[in-house]
């Protein structure tokens, strides 16, 4: 759940560490690099999206912030602190994160699967109940609470997932590729609560194929490409950057400019599909 206005200018104080500190960050496996050298931050109360062709390493920076891949080289920091390595130590730290895979529990109800991450931090149960009812009012679902999440068309099961992620009022909020599958307007009541959660002084880090989406609620735009960063700035810079265009082979961001496609970029051929 977003925090409150008043809490946002002072979460934003020059003194303040940075919400994540990604810095020199290497991860291999086997013989291929993965990442090499890869640092950026995000602040309170700012969206920073991910972006690159499939491949690029985009998820393995989540996973490597949440714990689940080994680094060779680098540090990651949360709240200027070392990143905990376990979910529940993220959890306890006000990190949360989306799946692509959504990973509901099909059989339990809309509200039961909100309850999930409360349980793990001990919430009490008065407690727990009211912040998922909170939250699902937020985001359109309290019509939905006793239902079971398997039975939802899947923009729906998507909000659900989301609300299962700011149920636990995160600090960092980490979204893997939240727009996939989503029509516009579903997009544009995404790009809003995005908005919100930020504007609450919530840091925002995403991953995402939908360009027009991340140049929509995006900050700040770090770019990879087969590990590497190759531009990281506001949006209208990364749209110019001649590195960013051939990255995603030049197509034009409008038939008057050049820059990366305003659609779901999927990248050079070749590439895997993983991120």
């Amino acid at each position: 759940m977003p925090t409150t206005s008043s809490e946002t200018a002072s979460s934003k104080t020059a003194d303040s560490p940075p919400r994540l500190e990604v810095s020199g960050l290497t991860v291999t496996f086997g013989g291929l690099t993965a990442l090499d050298d890869v640092s950026f931050t995000v602040a309170d109360g700012e969206t920073v999206a991910l972006i690159g062709p499939n491949g690029a390493g985009k998820t393995t920076v989540f996973n490597a912030v949440c714990g689940l891949v080994r680094t060779r080289r680098g540090e990651i920091r949360v709240g200027g602190v070392p990143a905990p390595s376990s979910t529940t130590g993220l959890l306890g730290a006000g990190v949360s994160r989306t799946l692509q895979g959504l990973g509901l529990f099909e059989h339990l109800t809309v509200l039961e699967n909100v309850l999930v991450p409360l349980t793990s931090v001990g919430t009490s149960t008065g407690t727990s109940t009211d912040a998922a009812q909170e939250v699902l009012g937020t985001l359109g679902l309290s019509d939905l609470a006793a239902v079971p999440a398997g039975t939802l068309p899947y923009p729906e099961r998507k909000r659900v997932a989301l609300a299962r992620a700011l149920v636990t009022r995160p600090r960092l909020l980490l979204l893997d590729e939240p727009a996939g599958g989503l029509g516009a307007t579903d997009i544009d009541q995404l790009a809003q609560t995005v908005r919100t959660v930020s504007g609450g002084g919530c840091a925002v880090l995403l991953v995402e194929h939908h360009v027009d989406f991340v140049m929509d609620v995006a900050d700040r735009v770090v770019v990879l490409d087969f590990g590497h960063v190759i531009a990281c700035g506001t949006p209208d810079e990364v749209r110019r950057d001649p590195a960013v265009e051939e990255a995603y082979l030049g197509v034009p961001v409008s038939t008057s400019g050049s820059g990366i496609s305003t659609s779901s970029a999927t990248g050079a051929p070749g590439r895997e599909e993983s991120a």
